[in-house]
């Protein structure tokens, strides 16, 4: 993907074209961060002591829209991907095993199964959080997963530009 071929969000738009807009936008920023990178280059860490890499941020967006769009609002039972009870952050460990064929792969899965679990579903439809009990509409886990994507494309940005110098976009 170039910048050329991220879906803009329209300027007018009713709030669930402009929430499910700005979700894709921020999907396909991350992807953009991680285009042209070999998995070396994918692995590598933003700043030390930091652990932080491009490929353990795609690994936490799978994790992330897995338990929002699965978990809470489908009431799925998915386990974990990549994290477990002994290892809350595993998602952010990376090794020379792991590759961006398989993280992407996970990655899209995850996206795609987060669209069937919309479709025909209203923005006040709930889910039920397996972690607090607490209840969330889909127009919050619309907002929570804009903010989640931008908060890291933003990581996502440095780490790209530390990695081989590039900005924007």
């Amino acid at each position: 993907m170039n910048a050329s071929e991220r879906p803009e969000p329209p300027t007018v738009a009713d709030e669930r074209t402009g929430l499910e807009s700005w979700l894709d936008f921020h999907r396909a920023t991350l992807a953009l961060k991680c285009e042209g990178l070999d998995d070396r280059q994918l692995r590598e860490v933003s700043v030390p002591p930091s652990s932080l890499t491009l490929l353990g941020l795609v690994r936490h967006m799978a994790e992330v829209e897995r338990n929002w769009f699965r978990r809470v609002l489908g009431g799925e039972d998915a386990p974990p991907l990549y994290y477990s009870d002994d290892d809350p952050d595993g998602e952010f460990r990376v090794t020379d095993r792991d590759t961006w064929d398989d993280a992407h792969a996970a990655w899209q899965a995850e996206v795609a199964a987060a669209r069937d679990a919309v479709r025909g579903r209203s923005l006040d439809d709930r889910g039920i959080s397996p972690r607090n009990g607490k209840e969330f509409d889909l127009r919050w886990i619309y907002i929570h997963m804009i903010e989640e994507y931008a908060r890291h494309n933003g990581h996502a940005d440095l780490i790209r530009e530390r990695i081989d110098g590039m900005t924007g976009a």
